[in-house]
């Protein structure tokens, strides 16, 4: 599979040149033959250049003509990874364009100064770790990489992830299961099994949404060109043969499957690490990634921290705070958040701003041994935070970063005590074993 994958990439770069340049070195080909020809001992004349241009024209768009294909599960993932090759390039240069044009605004920071190295996400479909730049183009090929295991599944991954537009997304599965709801009423209509693909509904709702053809063919249609009443050229059809009993009852479990269907989204890695006491503790080095901050932003921002002291001693009404902290959140898209242990170690993980608490606690909670029993977590100035809280971390003021401390419940551990029992081990052992030295 991959060096079929490696051996459509090599074909589509070595086609990336385009028509356009192939088209050009062609027609100056046929001009030097013209041009030479004009050298014969003959009696005929030299075509002018301004023919000669206009036949070169001429056999360009007869060139570019592009008559109807037929288009098979290999077509589609052939066009899918021409499509993704071409975005990446513009998405990798449009990226070094912007790294270059701002690489002098704002200075760089030692990574090793740095309290975390970058933002990572998990795939899901491959568990592979990625960087926030990585991880789009790598999940659309993990995506295409499914159709030599389940057509039905990557094409329902392919609807729901590659739109961005749930509107389209759910126009175009509802036409889908409408078809699919004909044919199962009408088992011997052969109108129901025939998809005009100039269809005006089809081309708006259904042809315009990636996946939706891959979809329809994982069904069972296939691609046919079929005289059409009145007209003389022939049209393309997606058709599908009358269907079993049995044949009909897996295309409503299929239908059932695109209707479920959901984006696949990278996952956020919380990189969870434990550090060994120290006073830097609170003392946070954050990466670029972790701000919501154009290059220019960024540089302001770091010149308002200076004003920071006289403007907190400035009379501020209540409203006037508030505004300002939310402003101060919406900054950040991320928040690295430490917790103090009672034995002094950290652990440290990362979240998204907008995270809610009960997912902080049940980070720490997976983190710990006995992580069954009731803690409390207090957060700066000595705000006791609440599991059962639906707030976002952003909204506790815990963006871009924080430290926590840590407790077991006073209650829990009294009647421990009291039954002659030991005080609970804290983290688990594959966390201590890679516990480093916070710089």
């Amino acid at each position: 599979m991959k060096k079929f994958f490696d051996d459509i990439k090599k074909d589509i770069k070595f086609k990336s040149a385009g028509p356009g340049k192939k088209l050009t070195e062609d027609a100056s080909r046929r001009q030097e033959v013209v041009q030479s020809s004009s050298s014969t001992k003959n009696n005929r004349h030299a075509p002018s250049e301004g023919a000669q241009r206009a036949g070169a024209a001429a056999l360009a768009r007869i060139e570019q003509h592009q008559r109807p294909k037929v288009h098979t599960s290999q077509d589609a993932i052939r066009n899918q990874v021409k499509r993704e090759l071409e975005a990446e390039a513009a998405a990798l240069a449009e990226k070094e364009k912007a790294a270059a044009a701002e690489g002098s605004k704002v200075p760089v920071k030692d990574p090793a100064c740095l309290s975390v190295s970058g933002v990572y996400f998990t795939c899901p479909l491959t568990g592979t770790t990625l960087t926030k730049s990585e991880r789009e183009v790598h999940i659309k090929e993990a995506i295409l990489m499914r159709f030599e295991e389940d057509e039905v599944e990557a094409s329902v991954m392919m609807i729901h992830t590659f739109n961005k537009d749930k509107e389209k997304v759910k126009a175009a599965v509802d036409i889908i299961s409408k078809y699919v709801d004909n044919i199962c009423k009408n088992p011997t209509e052969e109108k129901y099994r025939k998809i005009k693909l100039s269809n005006k509904v089809f081309q708006e709702k259904v042809n315009c949404v990636e996946g939706s053809r891959e979809f329809l063919q994982a069904l069972g249609f296939t691609s046919i060109m079929l005289p059409v009443e009145g007209q003389e050229e022939e049209e393309e059809f997606l058709v599908l043969l009358e269907q079993s009993p049995d044949a009909l009852e897996l295309m409503k479990e299929r239908r059932d499957r695109l209707q479920r269907g959901e984006p696949v989204r990278a996952q956020l890695d919380r990189q969870p690490q434990v550090f060994k006491p120290s006073p830097n503790a609170q003392r946070f080095e954050l990466p670029p990634e972790f701000y919501n901050l154009t290059a220019e932003e960024l540089k302001r921002e770091q010149q308002q921290r200076s004003d920071l002291v006289e403007k907190n001693a400035m009379l501020r009404t209540k409203a006037m705070r508030e505004r300002e902290e939310q402003r101060e959140r919406r900054k950040y898209n991320y928040t690295l958040l430490r917790v103090r242990l009672p034995d002094g170690n950290l652990l440290q993980g990362t979240f998204y701003a907008w995270d809610r608490l009960p997912v902080l606690f049940g980070f720490v909670r997976e983190s710990l041994v006995d992580g069954w029993q009731p803690f409390e977590l207090i957060a700066p100035g000595s705000q006791k935070l609440q599991e059962s809280e639906d707030v976002a971390l952003a909204e506790c003021n815990l963006v871009p970063a924080a430290l926590l401390t840590f407790s077991w419940d006073a209650a829990v551990q009294a009647d421990i005590a009291a039954a002659g029992g030991k005080s609970p081990t804290l983290l688990k052992p594959e966390l201590l074993e890679n516990i480093r030295t916070l710089s």
